[in-house]
């Protein structure tokens, strides 16, 4: 099989405060009473329906808010389940990883925090190296 430390990585990134919740996790349309997905349902179910054996990351990267974080708690327990108000439960596959890349943790809940390892990293550690690294890919 293949080396889990080199094995290739499918990276999926959201900003959830860039979206309404309806766009994040999917809603009811109220006249068609059909489900559209969203972003977040997506990238989930393309994630756990691959059967590769390439790691799959699903980064959040931007602010943390009460709403969208809340509706995590089943995917970051053990269950490991994306529940959406379609009814649809998602299973995560054992290669996923949901990764959350945020400033501050104000606004989570206990119950939030302590199912999430986390990693702190001062921005002066980083050094300027990322921003220019940004910016050189931006061009």
């Amino acid at each position: 099989g293949v080396d889990p430390w080199l094995a290739a990585v499918q990276c999926h990134v959201v900003n959830p405060k860039a979206i309404n919740m309806k766009q994040l996790y999917g809603a009811f349309d109220p006249v068609s009473h059909e489900w559209s997905d969203g972003v977040l349902a997506t990238a989930v179910r393309t994630c756990a329906m691959d059967p590769s054996s390439d790691r799959k990351w699903v980064v959040f990267d931007g602010p943390v808010d009460a709403l969208w974080i809340e509706n995590m708690n089943t995917v970051l327990d053990d269950n490991k389940k994306l529940c959406l108000n379609s009814g649809e439960i998602i299973k995560l596959s054992a290669t996923m990883t949901m990764m959350f890349e945020v400033q501050d943790l104000a606004v989570a809940s206990p119950a939030t925090v302590s199912r999430c390892g986390m990693v702190f990293m001062e921005p002066e550690a980083l050094g300027c190296a990322p921003l220019f690294d940004s910016w050189l890919d931006s061009r």
